[in-house]
């Protein structure tokens, strides 16, 4: 690439709820720690959303929601940046903006940006809340996925639109078929927060590898995040066990 390996966190001012900014900061120390400039951006609404390789959107309430998506439309640089090859992950209310549509505060739907094809209407049961686990499907040879989802939405993927994986614990996309998030080109959707990259190193890793031209990136010590990911399966396990007895 020439020049730094550019991660924006897009609107932070107003999907910056769940921490999910800090997605974009593991991207980019992942970067360095390889050897690769990287410039980590935090692209607030008020200004034209800047170029970037990686773009990550977070989570944040109905309001803001709709002014983010409101903004993206009218600046369309990301849709744009998107068709030039650019990478992102969007979680929870930023994974439905990336949508066709989903619900305003009063439930009425909403445009999205269309990066994805898929629908989120207001769910009629409880709250999605507490940890997932899923086992990947949209992208390949990757380790079980661990988060915590905390969201109101029902979200249906439309044909051709593969979910990033399938449920064994937690509620996920909750529309039927025990999807999780949502996988298009290299535009990656999803409600587990964490963040989602810090508990998910090699998701963290495909994304990198994409924005980088699909380079094969050196292994990094990991063993960090893999204790806590252990820590967060195990006591799943321990507490699915107890349920049976």
């Amino acid at each position: 690439m020439s020049g730094p390996l550019r991660v924006a966190v897009v609107y932070p001012d107003l999907l910056g709820t769940y921490g999910d900014g800090g997605n974009g900061l593991i991207l980019a120390r992942r970067a360095e720690w390889r050897g690769h400039d990287a410039e980590l951006l935090q692209a607030v609404s008020d200004r034209p959303l800047p170029g970037a390789d990686i773009y990550c959107l977070g989570g944040g309430e109905d309001g803001p929601q709709v002014r983010a998506a409101r903004t993206l439309l009218d600046d369309g640089t990301l849709a744009r940046r998107v068709a030039d090859g650019a990478v992102v992950l969007a979680v929870c209310a930023g994974f439905q903006v990336v949508g066709r549509t989903f619900p305003a505060a009063d439930g009425e739907p909403h445009e999205g940006v269309g990066l994805l094809d898929l629908e989120t209407v207001k769910g009629a049961g409880p709250r999605a809340v507490g940890e997932v686990v899923a086992e990947p499907v949209g992208i390949e040879d990757l380790p079980v996925l661990t988060g915590f989802e905390n969201h109101g939405g029902r979200t249906t993927l439309g044909e051709g639109t593969v979910a990033l994986g399938r449920v064994t614990t937690g509620i996920g996309n909750g529309a039927g078929g025990g999807g999780e998030g949502a996988v298009g080109g290299r535009v990656v959707g999803t409600y587990l927060h964490g963040p989602v990259l810090a508990r998910n190193p090699a998701l963290a890793d495909r994304l990198l590898s994409w924005a980088l031209r699909d380079v094969e990136l050196e292994p990094l010590d990991d063993s960090a995040s893999e204790a806590l990911r252990e820590e967060r399966l195990g006591a799943l396990r321990r507490r699915r066990l107890r349920r049976r007895k």
